[in-house]
C-alpha cells in the first residue's frame, strides 16, 4: 500500500507487488521514489484513491495531473483512479458497517479500508499479513512496533492506533473500528489473518456488534 518497499525487506513482505493502492497524500513521496516503486514495477496495477478535489480533471486536480505526468513517462504503467461515485459507495459502505457517517464523525478512510474493500471483491481467498486483531492494543504486555514496518525508529503502532480512533478534532483514521469490520467480514468472507496468526472472535454478548469510540 501507498509508498511501502519491497526491496531490503522480501523476508517478511516477498518481492511482488501484484497491485498496490495509494493515497492522493502519498502521490510525492511515490514519485520521489518512482525508481523503485515505479520503474521497477512495471507488472503492478496502481489505484490512486483520494477526495474529488485532488482528482478533477479540470487542470486543478493534483493527483490527476501528476497520473498525467506519470503517464507520458511511463506509459506502460497500469495506472487508474478511483471515481467520485465509487468514493462515495466506500463511504456508504463505512456508514453500514459501523453505524457512524464518515464526514459528520470527522473520518478519513484508510488505504487499507479500500485495499480490503478492493480485495473483497476480486479475491476467492484472501490472506492478510501483519495485521494485529482489533483489541490488540488493549492488552498490556502487548509488543510495542512501528507503525510502518520500513519506518523503525518511526511512531509506535498501538500510540497512531489509539491517537486516532479516539481523535474528535480534526479528521482521523478509524484504525480499530476498520479492524473490527475486518474482523467481521472475515466471519463472512474467506479472509484469513496471519503473522500475527488469528481468527474472529466468535460472536458473544461482549462483541455483539461494531460499536465506534469516535
Amino acid at each position: 500500500m501507498n509508498d511501502a518497499p519491497t526491496r531490503g525487506y522480501g523476508k517478511d513482505v516477498g518481492n511482488k507487488t501484484s497491485l498496490r493502492v495509494i493515497a492522493h497524500s502519498s502521490i510525492q513521496r511515490i514519485l520521489r521514489n518512482r525508481n523503485e516503486l515505479l520503474n521497477m514495477s512495471q507488472g503492478t496495477v496502481f489505484i490512486f484513491w483520494g477526495p474529488s478535489s485532488y482528482m478533477r480533471r479540470d487542470g486543478k486536480g493534483l493527483v490527476y495531473n501528476n497520473l498525467q505526468l506519470m503517464n507520458q513517462i511511463l506509459p506502460q504503467l497500469k495506472v487508474y483512479m478511483i471515481s467520485r461515485h465509487k468514493m462515495l459507495q466506500f463511504d456508504d459502505l463505512f456508514k453500514r458497517e459501523t453505524g457512524k457517517d464518515r464526514k459528520i464523525s470527522n473520518t478519513w478512510l484508510s488505504t487499507g479500508w479500500f485495499t480490503m474493500s478492493i480485495a473483497v471483491e476480486l479475491c476467492d481467498r484472501i490472506n492478510v499479513y501483519g495485521m494485529v486483531p482489533p483489541d490488540f492494543c488493549r492488552d498490556p504486555n502487548h509488543l510495542s512496533v512501528p507503525y510502518h514496518y520500513y519506518e523503525p525508529f518511526g511512531p509506535d503502532e498501538c500510540t497512531m492506533y489509539i491517537s486516532h480512533e479516539r481523535g474528535r478534532k480534526g479528521s482521523h483514521h478509524r484504525f480499530i473500528t476498520e479492524k473490527r469490520v475486518f474482523e467481521n467480514w472475515a466471519r463472512t468472507y474467506n479472509i484469513h489473518f496471519f503473522q500475527p496468526d488469528w481468527k474472529p472472535e466468535s460472536l458473544t454478548i461482549n462483541h455483539p456488534e461494531i460499536k465506534p469510540v469516535f
